[in-house]
């Protein structure tokens, strides 16, 4: 992971924490290499959270191949990253509540432009060092690229913009290890959602960096690097309006 040296200044314990996963982090200046930051620690094989993550073994890696067939005819939902499957757990009221709000504004922010937003479950296959395929579902992806999807429905391309909800479950996994992933992939601009806290971070990758980023938080309204004119009131994203309970 290459960071600009002010990225690191300014968010210092954030880049601390990911080195210290098993992520190196690169720190650059003027867009030369100045420092690294490594753990102090052995990297463990897998991160271990409460969704559960499998391995063929201990120090052996699941291929794409594999994956395929550990996951065929299974009702659960999967994700492989880095070579390590991660069963994903079902998402609380408050994670899907955002995630409606999200998805139906950017439903009609897109008409009538070419991109178009897609929610999950919807498998990203994407290929990472050495040919490693990695294939992940993010809550919300935003496709510019209509001729990578097949006549099955398949998608083969790299999305423009990712947006991943936080969950207990799955908060080192999305911030640390898929922000590593898209950074490396393709992925132009990442969005992390918080419902608990009620911010979102977003990203600006650029030729394997991060060349911006912006944490929205309170009454402001969350804005993107890449769509000019798109942006979402946080208070809308996190707003039950309209909610009535039964008596």
């Amino acid at each position: 992971m290459r960071i600009p040296s002010t990225e690191v200044q300014n968010n210092f314990g954030k880049y601390l924490n990911i080195a210290a996963s098993g992520q190196e982090v690169v720190i650059t200046r003027m867009g030369m290499e100045m420092a690294r930051m490594v753990p102090c620690i052995p990297r463990p094989d897998e991160i271990e959270e409460t969704s559960g993550a499998y391995s063929a073994g201990r120090g052996r890696r699941v291929s794409y191949e594999e994956f395929l067939e550990l996951t065929r005819d299974l009702d659960q939902r999967f994700e492989l990253i880095d070579g390590v499957v991660y069963k994903m757990d079902s998402p609380n009221y408050f994670h899907q509540s955002a995630l409606l709000h999200i998805v139906s504004f950017l439903d009609n922010w897109f008409k009538g432009k070419k991109c178009r937003p897609v929610p999950s479950p919807f498998d990203i296959t994407l290929v990472k060092w050495m040919e490693e395929k990695n294939v992940v579902q993010p809550d919300i992806v935003i496709l510019c690229d209509p001729e990578n999807i097949d006549e099955n429905g398949k998608y083969t391309g790299i999305p423009t913009l990712v947006v991943e909800l936080l969950s207990k479950t799955s908060r080192t996994k999305d911030s640390v290890k898929k922000l590593d992933l898209y950074l490396s992939t393709g992925i132009r601009e990442f969005w992390l959602v918080d419902p608990v806290r009620k911010q979102c971070t977003v990203y600006d990758l650029q030729d394997q960096a991060i060349e911006d980023s912006r944490i929205f938080t309170g009454n402001e309204t969350v804005s993107s690097f890449v769509f000019e004119g798109l942006g979402i009131p946080l208070d809308e994203i996190f707003s039950d309006k309209g909610w009535s309970c039964p008596p």
